[in-house]
């Protein structure tokens, strides 16, 4: 078996182990709107003049508008509500969008960059899409040495050295313009451990749980705290990025190379 073959059935299987962990997850949940998030005056701030949004794998806890927006995910639940709500939905995953080189003016892919086997795919389907003045909201946890049980659950293929991240975003296009911590993971490890015992042994009991604390956790979230550039990430286990898309791009995946 060639190498490209091997990574293609190791992105197949992973691929697979995702969309059934999330089949479970988004198939008993409950949409939440977008609005009700912390992220929402930033997005709000960002919809003038960028009426072509795509937002990738958001579940049922999108960020921008529903109605009107692209959304992808690999679930199809998800995908059948958000569709209800007046999105524009495709089944597919973020190494491969179905899309027109430079669709979007808006682009948001949170938490899904680290579940990814080829990443700089990820990236360059990123970069193939945005517009050249677009904006790429992006979120990624950091710092492998913070690897626990949950990465491995929710199906991380990595957590990132903050450089990395940063380099990576600049080959293929991208400039960080402001920076935010970002994530809503429990702190109390009992409790994610809690909660992933109930999730792999008592899927039903679990949903009714999410379904009933999800909400008051979403009203008590703190304020998204948004600084220019880049926030000193020694103590941030995950940040969220706001990016600009450049015309010069330094890198190009090597499935591209023939375009």
């Amino acid at each position: 078996m060639t190498v490209v073959n091997k990574a293609a059935q190791a992105e197949a299987v992973m691929l697979d182990k995702n969309r059934q962990f999330y089949n479970t997850l988004w198939g008993a949940a409950r949409l939440v709107e977008p609005e009700r998030f912390n992220t929402w005056p930033l997005v709000s701030s960002l919809l003038p003049g960028r009426a072509r949004r795509l937002e990738i794998a958001p579940g049922l806890r999108p960020r921008l508008p529903i109605a009107g927006t692209q959304f992808v995910d690999i679930s199809a639940p998800a995908l059948t509500i958000l569709q209800k709500h007046g999105g524009n939905t495709a089944l597919a995953s973020i190494s491969h969008l179905p899309f027109a080189d430079q669709s979007f003016d808006l682009l948001c892919a949170l938490d899904i960059i680290e579940h990814v086997d080829d990443d700089l795919a990820a990236m360059a389907e990123l970069s193939r899409l945005a517009a050249d003045d677009a904006i790429l909201i992006i979120s990624t946890p950091l710092h492998p040495e913070l690897w626990t049980p949950f990465d491995d659950f929710v199906g991380h293929r990595r957590r990132y050295e903050p450089e990395q991240f940063i380099t990576m975003l600049s080959d293929y296009g991208f400039t960080v313009v402001q920076s935010a911590v970002f994530g809503m993971k429990p702190k109390s490890s009992r409790i994610v451990d809690l909660g992933m015992w109930l999730l792999q042994h008592r899927p039903k009991r679990a949903m009714w749980w999410y379904n009933r604390v999800m909400p008051i956790t979403v009203r008590f979230q703190k304020k998204l705290e948004l600084i220019s550039g880049l926030m000193d990430t020694n103590q941030t286990a995950e940040v969220l990025l706001v990016c600009t898309r450049s015309r010069i791009i330094k890198a190009a995946h090597p499935k591209n190379m023939d375009k």
